[in-house]
């Protein structure tokens, strides 16, 4: 594990959209500054994301200086997305949570709208530090999280891509082509582990960031999802099924949460404290 580093950052400002890759990113309580502050929901307002909207894959989301977005998608006129102002708030639901979160203005929604073909609204949480709580089972006190699926930080490895893709490569269809770690859609990649290593860990340091490593992260549809077409296929979830089960989910990832702030870096070694 000496020559454990991070590979890369990837941070999600619209959630189910494409990531952005900086070279760093402060982390906060409630996740890397920006990831999944925003989100689509529909009319009655729940969440959507690529497991009811493939196409999400295809739109871009760059955080501007101000905090506001530019959005931008194949086909489609770019348009500028102000942080709305925090007057009233909407119920937003997300798998069972009831969150407070501020609607952006009419040319997002006909904008995220237009994109889907179908009639959904784009709204921001305004105060992540109060929103939404960590599952309590897996949280202390006061954690909190913004639009993740539930966790501050999800971090993968090459080596256990690496491994996932030589049994997919073993399995019934050999054909296929290695996945990208694009379909994991994590926040942190390390490189120079041994594969599934990840498993047995319990606290980690990514240069001198401390975080606890809440529980594995179970997979779902969004997987297969191609994040260049968003035509969906069955791997990794048919290889995940008969190799990475436990508790009942398809497993692939570690769930963070972070123990103190500051900024990770590209090359940022990787320690093992527990």
């Amino acid at each position: 594990m000496g020559n454990a580093v991070l590979h890369s950052i990837h941070v999600h400002p619209v959630k189910a959209f494409r990531a952005q890759s900086p070279r760093e990113a402060l982390v906060e309580p409630w996740g890397l500054a920006g990831d999944r502050r925003w989100v689509l929901i529909d009319a009655g307002g729940k969440v959507v994301t690529q497991r009811e909207q493939p196409r999400m894959a295809l739109a871009a989301a760059e955080i501007l200086s101000d905090g506001g977005l530019r959005l931008s998608a194949e086909g489609s006129a770019p348009v500028t997305v102000p942080v709305p102002e925090p007057v009233g708030t909407t119920t937003v639901e997300i798998f069972g949570d009831k969150v407070e979160a501020v609607l952006a203005d009419a040319a997002a929604h006909a904008w995220c709208s237009a994109h889907l073909g179908a009639d959904v609204r784009l709204a921001h949480m305004d105060d992540p530090a109060v929103r939404r709580p960590v599952d309590p089972l897996f949280a202390r006190p006061g954690e909190t999280v913004s639009f993740a699926d539930g966790y501050p930080l999800l971090v993968t490895t090459l080596g256990s891509l690496d491994a996932l893709n030589s049994l997919i490569a073993r399995g019934d269809h050999p054909d296929e082509r290695p996945l990208p770690m694009t379909r994991f859609r994590p926040n942190a990649v390390v490189s120079g582990t041994d594969a599934w290593a990840e498993d047995d860990w319990s606290r980690i340091a990514i240069g001198d960031v401390t975080f606890r490593v809440a529980k594995m992260c179970g997979r779902c549809v969004v997987t297969t999802t191609d994040q260049d077409t968003a035509v969906r296929g069955k791997e990794p979830l048919r290889t995940l099924a008969r190799h990475r089960r436990f508790a009942g989910k398809l497993v692939f990832g570690q769930n963070l949460v972070p123990e103190s702030r500051g900024t990770l870096h590209v090359g940022d070694p990787v320690t093992i404290l527990e």
